[in-house]
């Protein structure tokens, strides 16, 4: 890592530790500023939300790894692509509605989504 490296959390919880500052700390790395953790406009967090809902309306439900995992492609496979996309197009909305200037980058989350969505896409596709 170079000394322009700047970590970047989500700000959640488990991420805000004090061993995990210590670490960063002792391993002298500058922490991203972010705002509050805002699930609301991070759009990952709404896909996993979808796929969740999808596993657990399973009847049966997944008893073992290999089930999980094919349930969990096959989850990710039948989300419609509009609702993604809508979901995309609802970040200026969301990110206006909080009601103040936020620093953090939310492009990023945005390529992170795309990224995510190409791989189980062509996971689901056999490509």
């Amino acid at each position: 890592m170079g000394a322009e490296f700047l970590f970047m959390d989500d700000n959640a919880r488990p991420h805000r530790a004090n061993i995990v500052d210590e670490c960063l700390q002792s391993e002298d790395i500058t922490r991203m500023d972010s705002p509050a953790y805002s699930p609301d406009l991070n759009p990952i967090e709404h896909v996993w939300d979808m796929l969740g809902r999808q596993i657990a309306a399973r009847q049966p439900p997944p008893n073992c790894l290999p089930e999980l995992r094919r349930a969990l492609l096959h989850g990710w496979c039948n989300i419609p692509q509009d609702q993604i996309d809508n979901l995309i197009l609802s970040m200026p909305r969301r990110i206006a509605s909080s009601g103040r200037h936020t620093p953090f980058n939310h492009l990023s989350n945005l390529v992170i989504l795309f990224f995510v969505n190409r791989f189980f896409f062509e996971i689901c596709s056999g490509e």
